[in-house]
This record gives structure tokens, C-alpha cells and sequence, in this order.
């Protein structure tokens, strides 16, 4: 690939040096003493000496002034192109980290865990699949924050989902505040399609908007909305008094859930147990589908670290020339 300067008009500092050569010095006054015997003590041999270093000082300085005139005139190369899958779809996901999610009624290879344990391995996973779409990340509790803006960099995205814990946003349940605040990144963005996944175990408990009245102003801004109730049924309670069954996600506002998702055109799904969960993440890959188009970017490469490297040596060579031969000379 041939190189091309993106800054071409920074050549014209190279006029400088021709500029500063026009600019009249002061008269030349001469010696202050003669000596007519000059030649004779080798006079006219320093001179040629003098001449000759002044000429060499004078074409290295230009040569470094060359090149950084170069450097800065920013030369480049275009790489080979990449293909970046784009598919339009900007993807925010809303986690719900309230202190019931501390519930372990989760097996990961056999081992029981709390539910965002097993929403980050498997949220994780469906996050690294979407290549091509711009995810976001909301982590709500009492209140609703924007941990990651939409980004293509999904590796990024599965990092702060990793690194989230449960109360981060408080012990509560602000559905209503989640959905709002998923509605308001999403409906400036000029994306094809805009989708809201939102996980909870339980019901909305604080907030300052309902989740109704939340997915209505999803749906008037063309946001669709999956929703996730997560948590087992059936769980068995040892204690003192003998093993009870009860059901830990008796808190589930199922209803609310299947609305919000039949008013933006989204769907409801249950999971259960992690097989769910991830049976859940397979049918979303599903109903939208990544994109196949591929957008040819092709990266830039800069040039200008090699003739600015050059003239920097170039320099400390001069430099070191000039203080040894400075030495030799009073050595003399």
C-alpha cells in the first residue's frame, strides 16, 4: 500500500530554513587583529578546516529539519481492510442486583450459587455472541445507573457485568427507573432496531416510575423489551425443626413482567435454572438474529515515528560529535 500525508500542508514549513537565508545579517565587521603572517602558522588551513565543518553542520541541520518537516506533515498508510460485522441493533441490558439475588437456587457444574453468579456466566456468554450490535449495560437496585453506554466493544461491556455485586445499586427493586432510563438511551439512537433485555427475580419495590407507564414510553419510542423473570419454584429448607419446601421466588411479579413485554412488541420468558437461562439467551439470539452484512474498515497506519526517530537520532549524533571534538580539542 502506498503511503499519503494526511497533513500535506505542513511542507510548506520547510520554506522556513530558505526564509531565515534572506533575512539580512549584521555587516561583517572582520577580524580585530591582523596578521600577515597568518598563513604561516597554518591559518589558511584552519580556515579550510572551519569552511568545511561549517557546510557539514549546515546540510545535517537541514537533513534533521527535512524530516521533522516530514514527521509532521503526518504521513500514513491504509492497512489491508477488516471486515466489522454491523447489524444496526443497539442492545441494552438491564440486571437487577437487589438483595434477593443473593438467593442460591442456581447450579453451575454442580455447584449451587446466588442468581447473578449464574446471570453473569450465562449473560456473559450471550453477551460475547453479539458481535455486530452495540450493547449497553444498566445495573439497577433502588435506584437505576448506566454502567456501560452503548459500544461495539462487547469484551468491555462482559467486563462490568463481572465486576458488579449485589446492593451496588441499593437492596431494592426500581423496575419503573430501569426501564426509563434503558428508553432514554436508546430512543436518540439512529439504530434499526432497539432492544431492551431486562432480568429481575422480583417485584418493583421503589422508583419513581411505574414500569407500566415505563413500557408504554418504550413502546411510543420503537424500543422492544424482553423480559426475564429468573429463579427457581421449588426449594428444599433444612432447619432444626425439619426440611420445608418453599418457593423462592414467590416475589416474582410475573404479570407486570408478561405486560411490559406485550406492550413493546417484546416476549416473556422464565428461567428457572440455568438450562433455562440459557435455553432463554438461545431463543433471544433467535428473535433477533446478528447480521451477516460486513462494513469494510480499513485501519490507518501511521508513519510519521520514522523520519521523527531519524531526525531525533540524527540530532543526538550531532550532538555527541560536537561535544567529543570540543574535548579533543582542549585536550590540544
Amino acid at each position: 500500500m502506498s503511503a499519503e500525508l494526511a497533513w500535506p500542508w505542513a511542507l510548506w514549513m520547510g520554506l522556513l530554513p530558505i526564509l531565515a537565508l534572506l533575512i539580512p545579517a549584521a555587516a561583517d565587521q572582520g577580524p580585530a587583529l591582523r596578521l600577515p603572517f597568518m598563513a604561516r602558522l597554518g591559518g589558511d588551513l584552519q580556515q579550510t578546516q572551519a569552511q568545511r565543518s561549517r557546510v557539514w553542520r549546515a546540510l545535517l541541520l537541514l537533513v534533521i529539519w527535512s524530516l521533522l518537516v516530514a514527521a509532521a506533515s503526518r504521513p500514513i498508510r491504509l492497512g489491508e481492510p477488516v471486515s466489522q460485522p454491523i447489524s444496526g441493533r443497539d442492545v441494552m441490558l438491564a440486571v437487577d442486583l437487589s438483595g434477593s439475588m443473593e438467593m442460591k437456587d442456581m447450579e453451575i457444574r454442580g455447584q449451587l450459587v446466588n442468581r447473578l453468579i449464574a446471570l453473569k456466566v450465562i449473560m456473559g456468554e450471550f453477551i460475547s455472541r453479539r458481535e455486530g450490535d452495540r450493547v449497553g449495560l444498566i445495573l439497577f437496585g433502588r435506584q437505576a445507573y448506566l454502567q456501560s453506554p452503548l459500544s461495539f466493544d462487547n469484551k468491555t461491556v462482559r467486563t462490568l457485568l463481572e465486576e458488579s455485586e449485589i446492593g451496588l445499586a441499593g437492596k431494592e427493586t426500581a423496575i419503573g427507573d430501569a426501564l426509563g432510563l434503558a428508553v432514554k438511551r436508546l430512543r436518540d439512537q439512529p439504530a434499526e432496531q432497539r432492544v431492551l433485555i431486562l432480568v429481575t427475580d422480583g417485584a418493583n419495590t421503589a422508583g419513581n416510575i411505574a414500569p407500566l407507564k415505563a413500557a408504554e414510553l418504550a413502546a411510543s419510542a420503537n424500543v422492544k423489551i424482553h423480559t426475564i423473570g429468573i429463579g427457581a419454584e421449588r426449594m428444599v429448607q433444612r432447619s432444626l425443626f425439619g426440611d420445608r419446601v418453599i418457593n423462592p421466588s414467590a416475589d416474582l411479579d410475573e404479570a407486570t413482567l408478561k405486560s411490559i413485554a406485550e406492550q413493546t412488541g417484546g416476549q416473556y420468558f422464565r428461567a428457572r435454572d440455568t438450562a433455562e437461562m440459557n435455553r432463554v439467551y438461545d431463543e433471544i439470539d433467535k428473535l433477533e438474529p446478528i447480521e451477516q452484512d460486513d462494513q469494510a474498515l480499513r485501519p490507518v497506519i501511521e508513519l510519521y515515528p520514522y523520519p521523527l526517530s531519524a531526525a531525533l537520532l540524527l540530532a543526538l549524533l550531532s550532538v555527541l560529535a560536537g561535544s567529543a571534538l570540543r574535548w579533543k580539542e582542549a585536550r590540544a
